[in-house]
């Protein structure tokens, strides 16, 4: 099996744009619930129980072939700061990483699938792509579904589907969500009843990690909010055809920016950069903001391309428990400011200004190249 240090070792494809290049689709994430026939929901089960289910659950999950050469543990045997990376890669929820003894957690070597198991829920499977790609992601994680249902007894009725400890979960216990950039409709103001109307047609709109979080450099997460009375393909079809409607009113919004006030656009991305490239101190939520922006500018053109992916990984690993597991100590959060800061300038030495501002048609003034003196830390 493989070792935590080996598998957060690299980001994966769908953490740095993939094949999502420069649109405002981030990360397409399918996410099944499963409940084991005959043995207590684990919120309501005692220790032994757990445990029971745990051993049947984990052999079955790690012999599935695409999990060969997996990172699989019991929470209970993980650090709280690498339980929180992996929340903050999106591998297991924040409600997960709180649980220690009688829960484990099984990832694919390249971070595509993840188990939780003992959540909310015995089993909470899901299958992660870059982009739109949430029928691929689910075709993908419906297989390794019906395999594990031959040897696993899945509680199930007739009438009401899979049962979950969740109403909201219950008959196909499908949670379809995607992640998406929105700097333009935040810039333009639109954010605001763009996502009103999503919500008004029954998808959840959340932030960046899921229920109860606040949006973070522009970044949104739209899902179905039920699972009852429809199929696993109605739901990701009508989602897939609100997300395309949402990437379309980003990818309008940052056009009539361009046309209407190029200047302003270009400010703010120049003091986005200008600021991480300097700042010898930033936190978690500015530095987010401020990378977003940076973002946009190479979507625009005023960066070149490969500044995308910088940004996508930087996105990650700035987060405060990337920061700590890397200083391999406990850090303050001034400490953790301090480094952010130093990591974010130590990255962007590598990024020049495009010499040609309207090689994309973008009508975005020209940014000097900047200098680069000598980092003093």
């Amino acid at each position: 099996m493989m070792r935590f240090s080996t598998l957060i070792k690299n980001p994966a494809d769908w953490m740095t744009g993939g094949q999502a290049e420069q649109g405002a689709v981030l990360t397409s994430r399918i996410r099944l619930a499963r409940n084991l026939r005959r043995h207590p929901f684990p919120g309501w089960a005692k220790r032994e129980q757990r445990a029971e289910a745990l051993e049947l659950m984990r052999p079955a999950v790690e012999s599935l072939p695409v999990m060969k050469d997996a990172f699989s543990q019991e929470l209970g045997d993980l650090t709280a700061v690498q339980r929180q990376v992996l929340v903050e890669r999106h591998l297991v929820s924040r409600e997960h990483a709180a649980r220690g003894e009688g829960s484990a957690v099984v990832i694919e070597r390249r971070q595509s699938f993840s188990f939780m198991l003992n959540e909310e829920d015995h089993l909470r499977m899901q299958a992660i792509r870059p982009g739109l790609q949430l029928s691929s992601a689910y075709e993908a994680l419906t297989e390794l579904d019906s395999a594990l249902e031959t040897t696993l007894d899945f509680a199930f009725d007739p009438t009401l589907g899979y049962l979950t400890t969740c109403p909201t979960n219950l008959g196909t216990g499908l949670r379809a969500s995607v992640m998406l950039h929105l700097p333009g409709l935040v810039l333009s103001d639109q954010i605001g009843q763009v996502l009103q109307a999503v919500s008004k047609i029954g998808l959840a709109v959340r932030g960046l990690y899921g229920e109860g979080t606040e949006s973070l450099g522009h970044l949104y997460q739209i899902s179905n909010q039920s699972s009852l009375g429809e199929s696993e393909e109605t739901i990701i079809r009508r989602l897939e055809r609100v997300i395309g409607q949402v990437a379309e009113h980003e990818q309008n919004a940052r056009e009539k920016l361009l046309e209407d006030d190029p200047e302003m656009v270009a400010d703010k991305i120049g003091r986005a950069y200008g600021v991480l490239r300097h700042a010898h101190i930033i936190d978690s939520k500015e530095a987010l903001n401020l990378l977003s922006l940076v973002r946009l500018g190479g979507i625009l053109g005023v960066f070149p391309g490969d500044s995308i992916v910088l940004c996508d990984t930087l996105l990650m690993d700035i987060q405060p428990a990337h920061l700590q597991l890397q200083a391999v100590r406990k850090l303050s959060p001034e400490e953790r400011d301090g480094i952010r800061a130093q990591t974010v300038r130590n990255h962007l030495q590598k990024l020049k200004s495009s010499d040609t501002s309207n090689s994309s048609g973008d009508g975005l003034p020209p940014s000097p190249e900047p200098a680069n003196p000598p980092d003093p830390s």
